[in-house]
C-alpha cells in the first residue's frame, strides 16, 4: 500500500481500464522533441487535449463567484502550430483551463493526486489540479496559472501534469457512492459547480 510504481499503474490501466488511452512508456521524442508523457517510474504524465483551452478574461469590476460561476468570464484560446508543435498561449499573470486527453477510471482503493511538470514549473506555469478520488471517472479539467509576466506556450498532445496513484484500504464511501458533482466529466472543460 502507498504510492504505486510503474508495474502497478500499468496493471491498473491494462486490466482495470484506469487510464485510457494508456501509453506504457515515457515518450520524450516523436518526429520532434516533446514534453514527456506516458508511464514513468512512480506516476503517469497526462497530456493536454487540443479540444479546448479557456482563459480568464480581465473584466474591470468583475468578481468571480464559485457559487454562481459566469462563463462569460472565460474566452476560448486559439490553437496554434509551428515547427515545435501545437500549442495554446496562456498570457502572463493569467489563469486557464484545459482538459486531459486521458480518461481516468479510479479504483475504489486508490486516489490520484495531480502535480505540475518541472519543465513548465521552470517557465512559471503552475498546474493547480485537484485530486481524483476513489471511483472518480472522466477526463480531468486541468487548471493552469501563469505566474510569469511573459506569455507561455502550453503544448497539446504532450505532457502537462503528472498523476500519482496512492493506494490504501477500500474507503467507506467513494466519490461514485456520494454522487460527486464532477463524476463522468466528458472530454471538455467543466466549470465550477455547486
Amino acid at each position: 500500500m502507498g504510492l504505486l510504481c510503474d508495474r502497478e499503474i500499468e496493471a491498473l490501466a491494462v486490466h482495470h481500464g484506469a487510464i485510457t488511452p494508456f501509453v506504457p512508456e515515457l515518450i520524450r521524442k516523436t518526429d520532434i522533441p516533446v514534453i514527456s508523457y506516458g508511464l514513468s517510474s512512480y506516476g503517469y504524465d497526462l497530456r493536454l487535449s487540443p479540444r479546448e483551452f479557456l482563459i480568464f478574461r480581465h473584466i474591470p469590476g468583475t468578481v468571480i463567484n464559485p457559487k454562481a460561476f459566469n462563463p462569460a468570464n472565460l474566452e476560448l484560446a486559439q490553437l496554434q502550430e509551428d515547427e515545435y508543435g501545437e500549442f495554446f498561449i496562456l498570457p502572463g499573470n493569467s489563469y486557464g483551463l484545459g482538459v486531459a486527453i486521458e480518461h481516468l477510471n479510479v479504483p475504489h482503493n486508490v486516489t490520484v493526486i495531480i502535480l505540475g511538470k518541472s519543465t513548465y514549473a521552470r517557465c512559471g506555469l503552475i498546474c493547480n489540479c485537484t485530486p481524483a478520488e476513489a471511483r472518480w471517472r472522466g477526463h480531468l479539467t486541468l487548471e493552469f496559472s501563469n505566474s510569469s509576466a511573459a506569455d507561455c506556450r502550453v503544448y497539446v498532445n504532450e505532457g502537462v501534469a503528472q498523476a500519482l496513484f496512492l493506494q490504501g484500504e477500500n474507503c467507506k464511501t467513494s466519490y461514485e457512492d456520494r454522487a460527486g458533482k464532477y463524476q463522468d466529466q466528458g472530454h471538455c472543460v467543466v466549470l465550477a459547480k455547486l
